[in-house]
């Protein structure tokens, strides 16, 4: 058997995927503006600041994305980074803990004037250890053995963020680690041992805060109480409701007004609906959609099993958090606290996910040597 060689393009990235990298950080500028001007003027007496902070974030992840596109290297497969990544990650998800509450939970790491939400790296660095090992132990895959440590590090990155707490996020990444475990051999009925003993812990952390159960129950019942539990869910539908086919114009929103709560954040897809109607929202859901074939694409003409896996992961992981935010806003779920990938405000989750496409057009620089076989 031959060993499996790659070239590497330099330049021959996947366009289609850079355009829509750009398009969708560029609306999301636009839309934090949109949503927060009068909320930072207020606040800071800067109706840029949010707007300020996004872009700054934004052009320094795309400037250190350019760089990484001319590294003949696949740096994502070294075994210190990637493993180092994951150490750090666990890290500053503990050091999350010891950290001064803001807004009853430990979600952020604070240096100086800057802060940091240690589960945005999570993601990505958990999808990159996972794959990592998974390539490394790929002649091991059938045993149980090899399992149970991939599914040890899952788990403990979900607990460490169930602590925080934020279950949204520790129920996402739960599962993200089991679709790349799925993708890269692990075996069905492995996985599916450990679906009991995950459900019942989550329920359990679920019952333990009232404001989770009332989240459910605006759901389930959102007419019993429209200004209390039902509030946000009510005010996010009537924002995109409100905009018709066109909407009402860019700017003119009213619920970002102090109506609807995290309308910069996590509920800016409802300001999209308002201000740009139908045509807005799907428009940026075609653009996710599209960024879900690209990456797949990628995945599959990816040259070996770490690429092939870690592509799909990533693109699973942002594609996943964008529809689930949508289907949210949508009221078709709880709050989770999930931000929409590269539109929402926040540079922990712009940062990471613009970075983590980065490693997926590297990828796409990537193929098999003519005439390589596995």
């Amino acid at each position: 058997m031959n060993r499996i060689e790659e070239t590497f393009r330099p330049g021959r990235f996947d366009r289609a995927l850079f355009l829509l990298l750009v398009i969708l950080t560029g609306f999301g500028l636009v839309m934090v503006y949109s949503t927060s001007g009068i909320l930072a003027g207020e606040k800071y007496h800067n109706s840029f600041h949010y707007l300020a902070s996004q872009a700054v974030g934004a052009g320094a992840a795309l400037l250190a994305v350019v760089a990484l596109l001319s590294v003949r290297r696949a740096f994502y497969q070294n075994m210190f980074l990637v493993n180092g990544f994951f150490l750090l990650s666990l890290l500053l998800l503990a050091l999350c803990l010891v950290m001064p509450e803001r807004a009853h939970t430990n979600r952020w790491v604070e240096f100086g004037g800057l802060r940091l939400q240690p589960s945005e790296l999570a993601k990505l660095s958990l999808v990159l250890f996972l794959t990592y090992w998974l390539d490394r132990k790929k002649d091991n895959l059938r045993e149980l053995k090899t399992f149970l440590l991939l599914m040890a590090a899952v788990a403990l990155v979900a607990f460490l963020i169930l602590l925080e707490p934020d279950f949204g996020t520790a129920l996402f990444i739960f599962v993200l680690g089991l679709a790349v475990l799925y993708l890269g051999g692990i075996k069905l009925r492995y996985l599916a041992l450990i679906l009991l003993p995950a459900a019942l812990a989550f329920a359990l952390f679920l019952g333990r805060a009232e404001y989770r159960k009332d989240r459910v129950d605006a759901i389930m019942h959102p007419e019993r109480d429209p200004l209390g539990k039902s509030f946000q869910l009510n005010q996010s539908k009537m924002a995109v409701g409100s905009g018709g086919p066109l909407g009402v114009s860019m700017g003119e929103s009213v619920q970002k007004l102090y109506f609807l709560p995290s309308a910069h954040t996590d509920y800016i897809f409802a300001i999209v609906g308002e201000e740009l109607g139908l045509v807005g929202t799907l428009g940026t859901l075609l653009a996710f959609l599209l960024l879900l074939w690209r990456g797949l694409v990628i995945a599959r003409r990816a040259p070996n099993l770490f690429s092939q896996v870690a592509a799909a992961g990533i693109t699973l992981s942002v594609t996943g958090q964008a529809l689930l935010n949508m289907a949210i806003v949508l009221g078709l779920g709880p709050p989770k606290g999930l931000p929409l990938p590269l539109v929402s405000f926040g540079r922990s989750s712009l940062v990471c996910t613009i970075l983590a496409v980065g490693i997926l057009l590297h990828i796409s620089q990537r193929r098999l040597a003519e005439g390589a076989a596995g």
